[in-house]
């Protein structure tokens, strides 16, 4: 309320000033007011966040406010935008839900309609009123009135209700958080839609460090929308980047003016919109995001993470599984997952090594936590096992069944690029993660990938978590729709189909062959096993009743590894590591014929691993993890009773 008295004792000399020199008047201002750090229940449930005064000047600025307008504020808190509107002898019509505030408003702005009600229905609450020319609002991000949980339809639901309101022509300046952005393809259709009816003129991240006075830090974003039918409703100015405010206010005065009367050609009058692309600014504090590899999915950046050390006296118990937290880095901005993980105590003694890998996600998968720390970590070690090759040359006989060690500059000779096994238990993840790697893959040019699993209804699973992280539903392709025999006819994609699937032919035409043709030789791109101890068995072996064949699914699979030798291949199995011949699938993890260890053959493997029993098999896990090869995380039980 102070704040508002000093404004007005300003009065209309603060409108005669340079943008930049009032930002910085006003920030000086601010920065002797108390932290706003104590909050009563009601203004954490409602996120009531008074508008900082610099950002409250840019917000009418960026109005382009005049004498004769009428503007409305739906969320008008303790009035600080209301006061800026009113600098301007402008006329107002507030709204506000909370009693306290609502009293503070009367006494503050005698006189001014004041409106008590649900600003997410403002339009149905005040039909019949007159309509505002501009609207200034900083509603809350994501509280609504009687739900207890976060629910982030709220922005959308505040700005389309005022946006109903405003008069045609008019101009909505709004506050939202930075992830109500066009370029996030959460909310990408909801702006397609959006300009069916407006034009957004100007969209940009807000640096955090605006809110410290507030209690917060969090990145905000200012949204400037004309009521004009767009030209072009996908064509949406957006700037990823978040400035600082006096950028800010360099970029409200390359606005364009509000929409103007025009004549058509029917003698009709329609407002135009006279909207311009604006170029990005440079943020001072960030590195440039990197360039898009596909319109699908922008704002990708590299994932930012820190190399800790770890002891293995760290925070160890005398249990059997351990509370599980990635031991050699932490994420920038990543969320712990939604549940306690641990991790067997055999496991949790020994660490991966540092990892050096980045891989390439759009930033809101970090920001809004579509993927976990611990699942971030996966897609981060996965990356890091795909940048290497296992040790020494092969040559792959024509059937793809032999592979035999190379002699050093043999012509034909390939290298196996190394693979990397998710073990994680139900309630991890594994299909998010397994997207993950996939969708890193993708943002970095390489738009084709073969995902496996074990039945045709798992595809619908393969689906929601490919959507989930942004992805559309129409790039996973069934195989099972498409002929045996036929070419396949995309050109990027997921190709999607089971192990039965992928073992079947038919008069000489097989589906393996099918697949190989498609990827092609070169073939880089990820194949995601999953499910994949449905390959167990790959090797003929001894049973109770004599020797036991092969199993044609563990055949197949080891073909389709060795005819691409260049793949990123990824295990996905909760029981990848409790029967031997759970393994003997598994060629590119190295554990046989490379050197690097002590087995010369996969029979080998199987045979000295199985006179060890499970005990064994934990060693083999432990190695395996040691080198980067192997996440085994579950769900925790600590608490349940």
């Amino acid at each position: 309320m102070a704040q508002i008295l000093y404004l007005r004792h300003l009065g209309i000399k603060i409108l005669s000033q340079q943008p930049q020199v009032v930002v910085q008047q006003l920030e000086e201002l601010t920065a002797l007011c108390p932290t706003h750090t104590r909050r009563s229940e009601e203004s954490v449930q409602l996120q009531q966040f008074s508008t900082p005064l610099p950002l409250a000047y840019l917000v009418a600025k960026a109005g382009f406010i005049q004498v004769t307008d009428l503007i409305l504020e739906p969320s008008a808190g303790t009035g600080l935008l209301a006061q800026m509107a009113k600098l301007h002898s402008a006329s107002l019509m507030l709204n506000e839900l909370a009693p306290d505030r609502e009293k503070i408003l009367r006494r503050l702005f005698p006189g001014t309609p004041l409106f008590s009600v649900n600003a997410e229905q403002i339009n149905d609450y005040l039909v019949g009123k007159t309509q505002p020319s501009v609207v200034l609002m900083n509603p809350p991000f994501c509280a609504s009135l009687k739900i207890n949980s976060r629910n982030r339809d709220a922005t959308p639901r505040h700005i389309n209700s005022a946006l109903q309101r405003l008069a045609d022509g008019g101009r909505l300046v709004t506050i939202s958080a930075n992830w109500f952005s066009p370029n996030n393809h959460t909310w990408r259709d909801t702006f397609i839609k959006m300009q069916e009816k407006a034009t957004v003129v100007l969209s940009v991240g807000i640096n955090g460090k605006v809110y410290s006075k507030h209690g917060t830090h969090i990145d905000t974003r200012l949204t400037v929308i004309d009521k004009t039918p767009a030209t072009d409703a996908t064509d949406i100015a957006c700037i990823n980047d978040t400035v600082e405010l006096d950028e800010l206010a360099t970029l409200i005065e390359q606005l364009p003016p509000r929409p103007v009367w025009e004549a058509t050609t029917s003698n009709a009058q329609v407002y135009v919109s006279k909207g311009v692309r604006l170029s990005p600014v440079k943020p001072k504090s960030q590195s440039a995001s990197v360039t898009q590899t596909l319109s699908q999915f922008l704002n990708i950046v590299p994932l930012d993470y820190e190399v800790i050390d770890w002891a293995a006296t760290e925070g160890l118990k005398d249990t059997l599984y351990e509370t599980y937290r990635p031991q050699r880095l932490r994420i920038k901005d990543a969320l712990p997952h939604p549940s306690l993980l641990c991790e067997s105590a055999a496991l949790a003694l020994v660490s991966p090594p540092a990892p050096t890998y980045k891989p390439h996600l759009p930033q809101h998968i970090i920001t809004q936590g579509l993927l976990s720390e611990a699942q971030l970590e996966s897609v981060i070690y996965a990356g890091l096992a795909h940048s290497e090759f296992l040790s020494g040359s092969y040559l792959v006989d024509d059937s793809w069944d032999n592979v035999t060690v190379a002699a050093t500059g043999e012509d034909y000779a390939v290298r196996f690029r190394r693979g990397w096994f998710l073990g994680d238990g139900t309630g991890a993840g594994k299909g998010r993660q397994a997207a993950g790697i996939l969708l890193d893959n993708w943002c970095q040019g390489r738009s084709k990938a073969i995902w496996i699993s074990k039945s045709s209804a798992l595809i619908e699973d393969a689906r929601r978590d490919w959507c989930a992280l942004g992805g559309d539903a129409k790039d996973i392709i069934d195989l099972s729709n498409i002929k045996l025999g036929d070419s396949i006819p995309f050109t990027q994609g997921i190709l999607f189909c089971t192990y039965s699937t992928l073992r079947s032919q038919k008069n000489g035409k097989s589906r393996l062959k099918q697949i190989v043709e498609w990827a092609g030789k070169d073939f880089e791109e990820a194949i995601a096993f999953d499910e994949c101890h449905a390959m167990g068995n790959a090797m003929a072996q001894e049973g109770k009743l004599g020797m036991v064949a092969a199993s044609q699914q563990g055949i197949v699979g080891l073909r389709l590894q060795n005819a691409l030798p260049q793949a990123r291949v990824v295990y996905v199995s909760a029981t990848g590591a409790t029967k031997v011949s759970n393994l003997s699938y598994a060629n590119r993890l190295g554990l046989w014929q490379t050197g690097d260890f002590p087995f010369t053959s996969r029979e080998d493997f199987v045979e000295s691993i199985e006179g060890g029993g499970i005990a064994a098999m934990e060693v083999v896990a432990r190695d395996l993890k040691a080198l980067g090869l192997y996440l085994a995380r579950s769900l925790s039980f600590e608490g349940v009773e």
